[in-house]
């Protein structure tokens, strides 16, 4: 069907009024960019399920960010990651926000008969460990240190794990025969796994740390937000409700 110059003169100026309005149009908010420990994927989304989350050991998170990783928020199982992000002007002044401690998770009904950490050191089992560099791993060195039982990590036939979820996953399927965990994780995981608990004195200090990303298009006031609901008295219940330990309000 043929149509006239005039009408085909309006079509055409009505699509470009329609594009120039639509690119006038202000873009769909986007969600904020929360960068956190695997070990907080249950409880974060709980305290807040509308930010868009990468799980990941703190480590690589803080590589990630130093990077230019589009993080808002970083979140991390130790003081080391984000302390090194803030001297290097990567966010805010972290705060601490949580405490953990850790336990040895066994696959449900302990097939292996581990009885304690103690029984370790005889030898023979499949252990599941954090590599060196990511919190979990370090703080099971530490642990084992502390109990005279680093031996243990060459005894037994270990796979270093890239994080405490990964860890967590190989006891639960039973790839593992025990695995060094947080609390936490037991809870989580606790239809697959049991728990046995580690002596108090040989515990490691656990601290999280919470802080907002320094960069080019950063969601400051969202950051904010979101620490602030982590750090109300709704995000402490959950956060104690999983397992977390609290630090003094201030």
């Amino acid at each position: 069907m043929m149509i006239s110059k005039r009408l085909a003169r309006r079509i055409r100026t009505a699509f470009a009024v329609a594009l120039a309005l639509g690119l006038a149009a202000p873009a769909a908010a986007s969600a904020l960019n929360v960068y956190a420990a695997s070990s907080l994927r249950d409880v974060f989304t709980q305290i807040d399920s509308s930010p868009t989350f990468n799980f990941a050991a703190s480590n690589t998170l803080q590589l990630q960010i130093e990077r230019g990783a589009p993080a808002d928020v970083f979140a991390a199982a130790s003081t080391q990651e984000p302390q090194a992000l803030f001297k290097g002007g990567n966010c805010d002044r972290p705060v601490t926000f949580a405490t953990n401690k850790l336990v040895l998770l066994v696959p449900k009904g302990n097939p292996a008969g581990v009885k304690s950490v103690y029984t370790l050191r005889k030898g023979g089992f499949k252990l599941a460990v954090g590599s060196s560099g990511v919190p979990i791993g370090d703080y099971t060195r530490r642990l084992l240190r502390r109990l005279g039982l680093s031996a243990a990590l060459t005894k037994n036939t270990v796979s270093n794990e890239s994080s405490v979820a990964n860890v967590v996953s190989k006891v639960a399927l039973g790839s593992a025969d025990a695995g060094f965990a947080y609390v936490t994780d037991g809870k989580i995981a606790s239809d697959k796994v049991d728990a046995i608990r580690l002596p108090r004195y040989a515990q490691p200090p656990v601290r999280y740390q919470i802080c907002a990303v320094k960069r080019d298009g950063a969601d400051t006031r969202g950051a904010a937000a979101f620490i602030a609901k982590v750090r109300a008295g709704r995000g402490r219940s959950l956060l104690k409700a999983a397992g977390f330990g609290l630090p003094p309000k201030g």
